[in-house]
């Protein structure tokens, strides 16, 4: 492992979109593997889903990291591919550009754009959407430890955990609660609020249509209440 010890391990690379914190892509690789180099099959992979949902989308444009992922062929597969990079770089002193005149041009590029306004605007959004998907999968999820063999099993397991994420970032955006702790607190104001809406129904009717339509409304008071609060208990019993 990365500490010296010789355990088995994977490492677990995630592919997050800073727009919406969306995970896009998921790898499982050896963790032995530097950075530079399982960064490749991750970005192969989000170019990959992002291309199966937007197909008229102008796909994967760019990339950000922190030092870890910086080397010379990396910035040169990715201006290659027309992928911009805003990748930390590292302090590695003064360097010899002699015989990698290519790779000194996109090592300066990537360079003036981590210094600029918008590369520092998103290296910050990368602490902030990149390090939350890794809590909750890995420290609360419990995904730091699995009893699993091989990156196949491990993979699905990862999957599974990363559709439940992305499903309540979805779930948040359509009624503003995105895990089930959140529901607390909330199913006692959702009943209070039907039976207000059933109480006030036979009130509305009288308001509208007059006595006649009052005493239909009165007649049928227990046909909405019943079915009402046979449907609460199927939806809560499953």
């Amino acid at each position: 492992m990365k500490n010296g010890r010789t355990h088995l391990a994977h490492k677990a690379e995630h592919a997050v979109d800073l727009e919406t914190g969306a995970i896009v892509g998921v790898t499982v690789q050896d963790a032995d593997d530097g950075d530079a180099e399982t960064s490749i099959e991750t970005l192969i992979t989000a170019a990959e889903q992002i291309e199966a949902v937007l197909p008229k989308g102008d796909g994967l444009q760019e990339v950000v990291g922190d030092k870890g992922y910086h080397s010379n062929q990396s910035l040169v597969d990715l201006e290659a591919v027309g992928v911009r990079s805003y990748i930390s770089e590292p302090d590695r002193g003064r360097r010899n550009w002699k015989n990698t005149p290519e790779a000194r041009a996109a090592v300066y590029r990537n360079r003036r754009r981590i210094r600029g306004p918008r590369g520092l605007r998103l290296l910050r959004l990368r602490g902030e959407r990149l390090e939350r998907p890794f809590a909750h999968l890995y420290e609360t999820g419990g995904m730091r430890r699995v009893h699993l063999r091989g990156h196949t099993n491990i993979l699905k397991r990862l999957l599974i955990h990363t559709g439940g994420f992305n499903l309540g970032l979805l779930m948040r955006q359509l009624i503003g609660v995105g895990t089930p702790r959140g529901l607390q607190g909330r199913v006692n104001a959702l009943v209070a609020a039907l039976l207000a809406l059933i109480g006030s129904l036979p009130e509305l009717a009288t308001r509208i249509g007059g006595p006649h339509h009052s005493k239909i409304a009165r007649s049928r008071d227990v046909a909405p209440w019943t079915s009402v609060r046979e449907t609460w208990a199927f939806t809560s019993d499953c």
